[in-house]
C-alpha cells in the first residue's frame, strides 16, 4: 500500500510558519507637519527682517557717524512719501553732484530745521565755491540757492514708513531705547537659533531611537 506524504507549496509554508514584521512607526499627520513647516519659514523670515531692520536703522548709522531723519511733507513724493526714513551722512562738497538729495539748513542761525531736497543744478564760482539749486521733487519752483556752508549732508539711503517710528523713538528719548532695543533682537535672534538646534537634536535622537527598532527585530 502506497503511503502518502504531505506535499506543501511555498505558499503554505507562508502560512504555516509566519514571520513576524515589525510595524512601522505610524507616519505623523502631515497637516501638523505642514503647519510646522509654515511656522518655522514664519519665523525665519521674521527673524530676518528683525534682523536686517535693526541694521539699516540702528546699527549701521550708529558705526558710520550718520543720522536718521523722518520725512514729514510730501515735497519729495513719490520717492519719498511722508514718514520716510532717511539717512544720511556728511559727504565733501566737490562730490556732491546733480540728482544726489542734500540735507541743508536753511537758516545758518538754526541748526535744529533741516531740509531734504534734490541737487538740479550746481553753480562753481572763480574761487572753487560751489552754490546749489535745489528742488522738491513734488514742488513746481526751486529753493532758494544753497550754499556750501548750509549743506550738512547727503542721503545715504531711505526707508519706507519707519520715519514716524523714528520720531516716536526721538519724543520718548533715545538713550535708552534704541540699546534696549537692540538688545531685544539679538535675544530674540539667540532664542529662535537654540530653539531651531534643539528641534534639529530631537528630531536626530527620534531618527535614531527608529533605526535601532527597526535593527533590533
Amino acid at each position: 500500500m502506497t503511503q502518502l506524504k504531505d506535499v506543501f507549496t511555498p505558499d503554505a509554508l507562508a502560512e504555516a510558519s509566519p514571520t513576524e514584521i515589525p510595524s512601522a512607526p505610524a507616519p505623523r499627520a502631515p497637516r501638523a507637519s505642514l503647519l510646522r513647516a509654515i511656522g518655522t519659514g514664519l519665523s525665519a523670515g521674521l527673524l530676518a527682517l528683525i534682523i536686517c531692520l535693526a541694521l539699516a536703522v540702528i546699527v549701521v548709522p550708529r558705526l558710520t557717524g550718520s543720522t536718521t531723519l523722518t520725512v514729514l511733507t510730501g515735497s519729495m513724493e513719490p520717492k519719498l512719501p511722508p514718514g520716510t526714513l532717511l539717512v544720511v551722512k556728511p559727504e565733501p562738497i566737490d562730490r556732491i553732484h546733480v540728482g544726489d538729495v542734500v540735507t541743508y539748513e536753511p537758516n545758518p542761525n538754526d541748526a535744529t530745521t533741516v531740509i531734504s531736497h534734490r541737487v538740479t543744478a550746481i553753480r562753481v564760482g572763480t574761487d572753487g565755491s560751489r552754490v546749489f539749486t535745489v528742488k522738491g521733487d513734488a514742488n513746481n519752483t526751486a529753493d532758494a540757492p544753497v550754499q556750501s556752508k548750509q549743506v550738512v549732508a547727503v542721503l545715504w539711503y531711505s526707508v519706507p514708513l519707519l520715519g514716524w517710528v523714528n520720531t516716536w523713538v526721538g519724543g520718548i528719548g533715545s538713550g535708552w531705547l534704541i540699546p534696549a532695543a537692540a538688545a531685544l533682537l539679538l535675544s530674540y535672534a539667540a532664542w529662535n537659533l537654540i530653539a531651531g538646534a534643539r528641534e534639529q537634536a530631537r528630531r536626530r535622537r527620534g531618527h535614531g531611537r527608529g533605526r535601532r527598532r527597526a535593527a533590533s527585530a
